[in-house]
């Protein structure tokens, strides 16, 4: 019998001055962990229970700050972001840093312990230079968001005493979340390759996670990885067998480049599966619009139904903006999956050709593995 040895690790960069300062004014305080600094974002909440190393290493949370509403978070600490399967993807972490520009709970772990642990979180944000901030009381800052919506606000950590005053003028002064562009920030800016087969997916990376990219490879294809903006033309350079649009912050109206793309994909037939980000893309490439929630869906508990079979799946998601059904009408799509809460669009399938996209996130990381199949019906189209 192996006998398995726990490593537990104390915090060493937390109890500093800590403020969070909304652009309504509201100031909010708390103690700060992580690294000593001012960050300024858009505040969302995401509801799941656990999977703090995949969540804020996801890069569709590029330019927000990341409120957590489970009530206690760093009690398993973090492993070690150098450890890599056997393609070199990382095995525990979404990509090479963490994408949050700031971390809101209501309690931080002190003491972390797990047989996987390389660091506490407080360390793992230090030495990211990400700022924290605990003590919040995040079921009333959720039920704040849920009911005027996301909105923009500054994530103070200091040594020192903060001065509210200041931070509120440069809150003003800010770049608002709507208008950054972030592509140049989380797509890759050369082709990226994992395995040796003969045939390939081709992934668009528009702010991908790495399970997309470990789905990929469980199906036996070859990923080729590229920049958001590739042509249709170099892409087709690549002979691959069906091509992966996929998840990403921000506005899919501001990815021009790749729903230009999309609509090549489209025409010519070439088997196309579009995940979160890329779902909205594609619905762009084919005549659908799109539209920013009010508070966005982020967490691993969303029920979605697919309607061509009425059952319903608990999905891991995380995007603020989504298909517009009143517009799938007069698109070139129908409707695959929607949202069992507030009906959104879960999910779309074009109806002629090989091109079809979900909302939601079928690789979790974290999340429950319920909607892996989506890969699936990918190869399905790929075999056609």
């Amino acid at each position: 019998m192996t006998r398995v040895t726990i490593t537990t690790k104390k915090s060493s960069h937390a109890n500093k001055f800590g403020k969070l300062i909304f652009d309504d004014g509201t100031v909010l305080d708390g103690m700060g962990f992580g690294y000593s600094t001012t960050v300024f974002g858009e505040i969302v909440f995401n509801t799941g229970m656990v999977g703090y190393p995949e969540t804020l290493t996801d890069p569709s949370y590029s330019g927000q700050i990341l409120t957590l509403t489970y009530p206690l978070v760093g009690n398993y600490g973090v492993p070690d972001p150098s450890i890599k399967d056997e393609d070199g993807i990382s095995k525990f972490f979404e990509s090479d840093k963490i994408q949050i520009r700031g971390l809101v709970v209501h309690e931080l772990s002190q003491t972390a312990s797990h047989w996987n642990l390389a660091m506490t979180l407080d360390e793992w944000l230090y030495n990211e230079k990400i700022p924290g901030i605990s003590g919040i009381d995040t079921r009333e800052l959720t039920k704040k968001l849920r009911t005027s919506g996301v909105m923009m606000a500054a994530l103070v950590v200091s040594d020192t005493e903060i001065d509210v005053e200041k931070i509120k003028k440069q809150l003003l002064e800010a770049p608002k979340y709507t208008s950054e562009k972030f592509m140049d920030v989380v797509s890759t800016k050369e082709e990226k390759t994992y395995g040796t087969e003969d045939k390939s997916i081709v992934v668009i990376d528009t702010g991908s996670k790495n399970a997309i990219l470990r789905n990929i490879r469980e199906l036996g294809y070859k990923v080729i990885k590229l920049p958001w903006n590739t042509p249709f033309e170099k892409i087709q350079s690549y002979n691959p067998k069906g091509v992966v649009i996929s998840n990403g912050p921000g506005d899919p109206q501001n990815c021009p480049d790749t729903v230009e793309t999309a609509k090549k994909l489209i025409e010519n037939n070439i088997p196309t599966l579009g995940i979160c980000l890329g779902a909205q893309i594609i619905g762009l490439a084919g005549n659908a619009d799109t539209y920013k929630l009010k508070y966005g869906h982020r967490g691993q508990n969303k029920p979605c139904i697919n309607l061509e079979t009425n059952q319903v799946f608990v999905t891991s998601q995380n995007h603020g903006y989504c298909v517009d059904p009143d517009s799938l009408e007069n698109s070139d799509f129908n409707l695959w999956f929607k949202n069992a809460d507030d009906k959104t669009v879960e999910g779309i399938k074009h109806k002629t050709q090989n091109c079809i996209a979900v909302q939601f996130h079928p690789e979790a990381a974290p999340g429950p593995y319920d909607c892996k199949f989506v890969f699936e019906e990918l190869d399905k189209l790929i075999g056609k």
